[in-house]
């Protein structure tokens, strides 16, 4: 329990690093989801508001969410605006730039949370959390990279960090042992070389890196030495070395393959031919609802992400998920009242409830994710972490030069260019968008 308690310590010391700027609040506690007192409140009068989400089909957090906030607020009505993951930063986007009816939104790329800031689209919510007396810390630093030129923008809604997923029938059929919680990059990838085995369609792969430049360069900045925003880019080297020589040996999946033909990573885990798979802690949902829904047989299993030589075992890597109410929006008390409860207490449980990892993040609903119904065997001993690094700080400059680092991913993958190359690439971009002589 020691071990799970440090995981809120580790989560303040790594996050704290990267917050803005902005005074935290004094406040006392935690979102009352049970309190409400909007104007709506008062009145009992009847009132819908449109929240946007990605993917809200593929799990039952936003289903449970609406339940239990329907429960605490039953004169508000949700309206759920669901957005397909890869579109949603766009549409959202546009949504909010034509002057959509959407009052509360989830903010997909947390680096995006300036931009949107600075466009005057984030309603300002210091008054709220004044108002409700909610104390800011409960997030355990989180909530502090939402609090921009004197105004808290958002509230912390989910966060997650990377983890190892594993296939159990491919290593027992290799007579090999599962992964551990204290594995290098090197081992893993001797490992992916040792479960690699058939061709054609019954090939099983050791590995998959999906497609995001974040499965390869989030491994570089695990020690918080180096950030995407870094003059210095020379880290990510080690690991596209790695995903290139893998790729070239077989024992992960091409990128090219995953590209064109726009195959996602969790149909390729849940087809039972990927040994390994670093991903969010966020699949863990997705693979319980799949599992029980009889649409995937495989024999999963979880371990701590694999560390860089010379840094100790449970430093990883992850995000945050921030929910925000439109500034524009004429709802703005009963899309607050959403907001609070989704960063509450009670909304942290009915997201561990389904496997999601909630920004509201203690001992108890850590235990309760580990625990829950179909999760792995030793699932808490493998969600251990002593040290969670944002992988995209939440600067103005994140998302365009996150959006040249994948342009750049891209072509090293595809060995368009070399990595020395493409790295230093890299580098020179992102000194001229961040203005860097």
């Amino acid at each position: 329990m020691k071990k799970i308690l440090a995981l809120a310590l580790a989560l303040t010391l790594a996050v704290s690093s990267l917050a803005a700027c902005g005074a935290a609040s004094s406040s006392s506690t935690a979102p009352a989801a049970s309190t409400a007192s909007s104007e709506a409140e008062k009145t009992n009068e009847p009132v819908t508001i449109q929240v946007s989400f990605w993917d809200a089909t593929t799990t039952e957090r936003m289903d449970r969410l609406i339940e239990g906030f329907k429960k605490v607020a039953p004169w508000i009505t949700i309206d759920l605006v669901d957005i397909p993951s890869a579109d949603y930063t766009t549409k959202l986007s546009v949504m909010l730039n034509g002057g959509s009816d959407v009052d509360a939104f989830f903010i997909k790329d947390a680096d995006t949370t300036p931009a949107l800031a600075a466009k005057g689209q984030l309603e300002d919510l210091s008054e709220y959390i004044k108002r409700d007396n909610i104390d800011l810390s409960i997030y355990n630093g989180v909530a502090e990279n939402f609090q921009m030129d004197g105004k808290t923008v958002a509230l912390p809604a989910s966060s997650s960090y990377y983890i190892l997923y594993y296939n159990k029938d491919i290593f027992d059929k290799n007579n090999i042992e599962y992964p551990t919680n204290d594995m290098t990059w090197t081992e893993f990838e001797e490992l992916a070389g040792k479960v690699t085995s058939g061709t054609g369609e019954n090939k099983d792969y050791g590995a998959l890196f999906h497609t995001w430049q974040a499965c390869a360069e989030n491994w570089a900045v695990v020690d918080g030495k180096t950030t995407i925003l870094s003059d210095d880019l020379s880290a990510f080297k080690t690991y596209y070395d790695m995903a290139i020589c893998m790729q070239d040996a077989g024992t992960c999946m091409d990128y090219a393959t995953l590209k064109t033909g726009n195959l996602h990573y969790s149909s390729m885990f849940m087809q039972g031919h990927v040994a390994m798979m670093p991903m969010g802690g966020w699949f863990c949902s997705t693979m319980l609802n799949k599992k029980a829904a009889g649409e995937t047989d495989v024999n999963w299993g979880i371990a701590t992400l694999p560390h860089p030589e010379g840094v100790e075992a449970g430093y990883t890597v992850g995000g945050v998920t921030p929910i925000a109410v439109n500034a524009k929006s004429e709802k703005k008390d009963a899309a607050w009242e959403f907001a609070k409860f989704v960063a509450s207490e009670e909304g942290a449980k009915l997201q561990a409830s389904v496997g999601e990892f909630p920004a509201y993040l203690n001992a108890d609903t850590l235990e309760s994710i580990a625990n829950l119904e179909g999760m792995p065997e030793g699932a808490l001993d493998a969600l251990q972490v002593k040290n969670i690094v944002l992988d995209r700080p939440l600067d103005e400059k994140s998302a365009e030069v996150n959006q040249m680092l994948g342009e750049q991913h891209s072509l090293i993958m595809l060995k368009e260019v070399t990595v020395d190359e493409g790295v230093a690439e890299m580098e020179k971009l992102s000194k001229e968008i961040r203005g860097v002589a």
